[in-house]
């Protein structure tokens, strides 16, 4: 039988937000079916062990934070500067902690690799996909900086994204500020 794409998605949206509140502890095919408000066993019809479960929870953490097309496009067409990479950068920060608890639900899966092979092979291959394409994007577009600079910048993201999602050190300091901070720093 095919199964419902809507509902594997509405599943997989439930499980973000059940890692999110939960932990990984928490992450359960029965806590998915509470919280997506389905019978119980239709998680695991969906995704039959927790490994698949937590893959597709990766799959979609990647479908929610990805920029549109239009966006990408419109940013490849613009004329390459620091101004236009400092743009960019606000716009990853802003879709991350726009939706908080796709990012925290992601921290989770970070901290959970640590201790479980399987994810981290999982979210790895995520997390080098996308840096790789991010790389690509910025050779494309002709934006400043290589690939050490992205990498360091990735480096840098997720250090802001978690200190603004938990106890921020300096919460007075606008975000766009600290951004434009580090692209003044990395990109002399």
């Amino acid at each position: 039988m095919a199964k419902n794409e809507t509902r594997r998605l509405s599943l997989a949206d439930a499980g973000l937000a059940v890692l999110a509140r939960e932990g990984s502890r928490g992450l359960t095919h029965r806590a998915v079916d509470l919280a997506a408000g389905v019978p119980t066993g239709t998680t695991s019809n969906y995704f039959r062990s927790r490994d698949s479960l937590i893959a597709g929870l990766v799959e979609r953490i990647g479908e929610r934070l990805a920029p549109s097309e239009q966006d990408l496009a419109r940013r490849a067409s613009e004329t390459p500067s620091v101004a236009l990479f400092a743009d960019y950068l606000r716009d990853i920060v802003r879709r991350l902690s726009a939706d908080r608890e796709v990012t925290i639900a992601l921290f989770e899966l970070r901290l959970e690799s640590s201790r479980r092979p399987e994810v981290s092979a999982v979210l790895g291959a995520w997390q080098r996909a996308g840096f790789e394409g991010d790389v690509e994007f910025n050779t494309a577009a002709g934006l400043p900086g290589g690939r050490r600079e992205i990498a360091l910048f990735h480096y840098a993201i997720d250090g802001l994204l978690l200190d603004r999602l938990t106890a921020p050190i300096d919460p007075g300091t606008s975000t766009d500020d600290v951004i434009d901070d580090l692209v003044a720093g990395l990109l002399r």
